[in-house]
């Protein structure tokens, strides 16, 4: 029998409508996890899957925060293995608390009737954490009744709905299941990480993490004080548009430093929006000096850069950075960089519109001091 690329063809091998299958949600989801929550992992890595599961539940507590409903979320884990989420919001609409938790596709923000901005849009993330899960516990308290849902592996195992004097709100339970997570453990600095992003992007928030306090007052500027490893040369610049925020500042280190965002993701590959941010600064730079000279060749001190972009639900949105210089001292390297950042937010409308800075009304400048190479202000 003749080889084909290595490997012996297999004879007789039947393919017959008994090799078709259908998988129901639930099913399918725990059979290709891996298009839902990325890796499964056991936890010692912080894209690990559990760590998804507990952003699902957290993201739709996050965007009950968003709509001004409920300014507190506790989050307990227990043994490292069992998580509990409760928020103080608007509370799952029980009516369709099953489906809402159970059937992809489904979900109450395909439209901005109940959420005006929303992390989640695809009705799967929760359904995801209830499939994926050996045990799956939902409360929705609303109006003085409580409707409660457990789920294992999926599969609704009771449904009561009782009277209760708690407030408002939605509390889920959830177990990771140990035979598709092996050997996992939830690493209490992945987490306390993970939350305390959730703080700087929601001035105001209060997470309660295994009684601890975790809040943030100035947002992304809170953010750099505390991964800073050396003093900043200036006081941090910090603005903030209705759908953009941006912090930054420099040090006297080499190297640099970003931490951004979109739609609340902590986007840590990066992508466009940082990307742009770095290409227009090097850009003007080199054309300043009329020098074709790489990025890294301007930098003599550290930048970190905080960008926050918020998108709608049917618009694209798209950040320009422009940056320049405002001045010129000295020679040689050791040179100071006065940069002025103007950040536009374009709103394309779906129909070819080509709208500016002026049509949105979020033009934001920004004007940073010129340094010496010691720092210095000129």
């Amino acid at each position: 029998m003749e080889e084909i690329n290595g490997l012996m063809p297999e004879g007789n091998v039947e393919y017959t409508e008994d090799n078709i299958r259908h998988l129901d949600d639930m099913e399918h989801i725990r059979v290709r996890s891996g298009m839902y929550i990325g890796r499964l992992g056991d936890g010692t890595q912080n894209d690990d899957g559990i760590y998804v599961l507990l952003k699902e539940v957290m993201d739709n507590s996050i965007d009950e925060f968003k709509m001004g409903a409920g300014r507190r979320i506790e989050i307990n884990i227990e043994d490292n293995l069992r998580v509990s989420v409760r928020d103080y919001g608007r509370g799952i609409p029980q009516g369709k608390l099953i489906e809402a938790v159970s059937k992809l596709n489904t979900g109450g923000k395909y439209d901005s009737k109940a959420f005006k901005k929303s992390v989640g849009l695809n009705g799967v993330g929760i359904k995801a954490v209830n499939a994926l899960s050996s045990r799956f516990e939902v409360r929705s308290y609303r109006e003085g009744k409580v409707r409660i849902a457990i789920f294992e592996k999926g599969n609704l195992q009771s449904d009561v709905t009782e009277s209760c004097n708690e407030e408002s709100g939605t509390y889920i339970f959830f177990e990771p299941d140990s035979t598709l997570f092996l050997n996992y453990s939830f690493q209490a600095n992945f987490v306390e990480t993970l939350l305390r992003n959730y703080t700087y992007l929601n001035t105001g928030l209060s997470i309660i993490y295994n009684g601890q306090r975790i809040i943030s007052r100035h947002g992304l500027e809170d953010l750099l004080n505390d991964n800073m490893t050396a003093q900043g040369l200036y006081n941090i610049i910090h603005l903030k548009g209705e759908d953009i925020e941006i912090a930054f500042t420099h040090t006297n280190q080499y190297g640099e430093e970003y931490y951004s965002f979109v739609n609340g993701q902590h986007t840590t590959q990066g992508g466009t929006h940082q990307s742009a941010l770095k290409e227009h600064i090097a850009r003007t730079i080199k054309e300043f000096y009329n020098k074709n000279q790489e990025y890294a060749d301007f930098r003599n001190q550290r930048i970190l850069v905080e960008i926050v972009i918020h998108l709608c639900f049917d618009e694209v949105a798209y950040i320009l950075i422009h940056a320049y210089t405002a001045g010129r001292h000295g020679g040689g390297t050791e040179f100071g960089l006065g940069l002025s950042f103007k950040l536009g937010f374009f709103h394309i409308d779906g129909n070819g519109g080509n709208n500016t800075v002026a049509d949105v009304g979020i033009f934001l400048v920004l004007v940073v001091e010129l340094l010496d190479g010691a720092g210095n202000m000129f």
